[in-house]
């Protein structure tokens, strides 16, 4: 099997580092663009980092050759067992590290999957991007606007791949209702809405048994301020404001993708958000909140509304409301259009019908196939700062209890 030839690699043997200068983002394609295998670190071993990420990409090792072949997480059963699958599904043990920092200075690993706790995703992104490996990552992308740009504009200067983990966009069904929107068929749209709804919030299901011998807690700190160790904390990090933001961009942020990626929107102007803890108060005393409602205000002309009510898990709905009908996408494989509620339906939609498909690749796949040929994913960068922007102009909202705008010349959301 032939080995990928790193850019490094392929500099010593080239030239120096003047060509190094030279060398332009058309010239590196013809490198990592080759027939062979690309090397993977893997960034984040919990149930997203193992049952998402290397299971998600293992599918497609037949269309595109690929390994993981280095791993990183500061709790130990975690990175051991992320080793050991990698072992299973690629027939070697991945190396095993502690910190981000280990994996993105290894010069044979090409890419790496994101899949660490919110509050350092633009961290390890960043880090990634001026190491040039192209880069998976999971949603949100962040919890800082400053921290947000420094990781994007780093991305483009440094011309990796990029991939953000909405994958809902590469589904062929939500792809279908996003040819169906723009035809214009549902007239004028004024409402986009999902509510999601659960009768626990999420986080509780992470909870584990963490023994302090087992973790680097430092590394999983980051740069939070230091308290003693605490095993729901570390486990059950979804729930607690510094280390995620919670339902709102946790699951808010595959909506407000997919409302950019149907309607061709990019930034909303403004944002209001209300919620709080109602039902879940407990001894574990999680700050995140478990009810919470989010009004976004488009330039294009619609109200985007986002709700998450975890003390009752009825009333889910993910509809977008014209005035000649309805697109109701609360199941993401079987959409349906409706001729329900409009006032102007002048025959274009007639009863109810299933949204036809159009085929694109799967997410996973999308991003491996984007590293041979160095085009961009249908998550790109762009993708992923406009919905991180989306949700931060939420959380501000919320922590604030005032109305916030972007100013997309000068990139800074404010008080209005």
């Amino acid at each position: 099997m032939p080995r990928r030839v790193s850019r490094r690699s392929f500099l010593k043997h080239t030239g120096t580092l003047t060509a190094a200068a030279a060398m332009t983002a058309a010239s590196y394609s013809r490198v990592v663009g080759a027939n062979s295998r690309i090397r993977i670190g893997l960034i984040g071993c919990g149930q997203r980092g193992i049952g998402a990420h290397m299971a998600g990409i293992h599918k497609h090792v037949e269309a595109v050759d690929h390994a993981v072949t280095a791993v990183a997480d500061p709790w130990r059963p975690a990175r051991e067992q992320a080793a050991a699958k990698c072992k299973e599904l690629y027939g070697q043990e991945a190396r095993a590290f502690v910190s981000y920092r280990d994996v993105v200075a290894l010069e044979d690993v090409d890419a790496v999957m994101i899949a660490s706790p919110d509050h350092v995703h633009t961290t390890h992104l960043e880090a990634a991007a001026k190491a040039k490996k192209d880069v998976y990552c999971e949603k949100p992308l962040a919890m800082d606007l400053e921290r947000l740009k420094r990781a994007c504009d780093a991305v483009r200067e440094n011309n990796i791949v990029f991939q953000a983990g909405t994958q809902l966009r590469s589904f062929p069904t939500l792809t279908g209702c996003r040819q169906l929107y723009q035809s214009g068929i549902l007239g004028t749209v004024g409402r986009i809405e999902q509510c999601r709804n659960s009768g626990r919030p999420y986080w509780y299901g992470y909870i584990k048994d963490v023994k302090p011998e087992d973790l680097d807690w430092n590394e999983f700190l980051a740069d939070r301020p230091m308290r003693p160790f605490d095993p729901v904390l570390y486990s059950g990090w979804y729930g607690y404001r510094e280390f995620s933001d919670g339902p709102l961009t946790g699951l808010g942020s595959h909506f407000l993708d997919l409302v950019h990626y149907i309607t061709g929107a990019t930034f909303p102007t403004n944002a209001v958000c209300l919620g709080g803890t109602y039902t879940w108060k407990d001894e574990h005393k999680f700050t995140c909140p478990d009810h919470v409602h989010a009004l976004w205000e488009y330039p294009e002309g619609f109200l985007v509304s986002y709700s998450t009510n975890f003390g009752n898990g009825s009333g889910n709905s993910f509809k977008i409301f014209g005035d000649v009908g309805t697109l109701d996408m609360v199941k993401w494989h079987a959409p349906v259009l409706s001729a329900e509620g409009g006032t102007k339906n002048k025959g274009a939609i007639r009863g109810t019908a299933p949204v036809e498909p159009v085929e694109r690749p799967e997410h996973f796949l999308d991003w491996l196939q984007c590293i041979h040929s160095r085009k961009p994913c249908n998550a790109d960068i762009d993708a992923g700062y406009q919905h991180a922007v989306a949700g931060l102009m939420a959380v501000k909202a919320f922590d604030s209890g005032r109305r916030q705008i972007y100013d997309r010349e000068k990139r800074e959301i404010h008080e209005g």
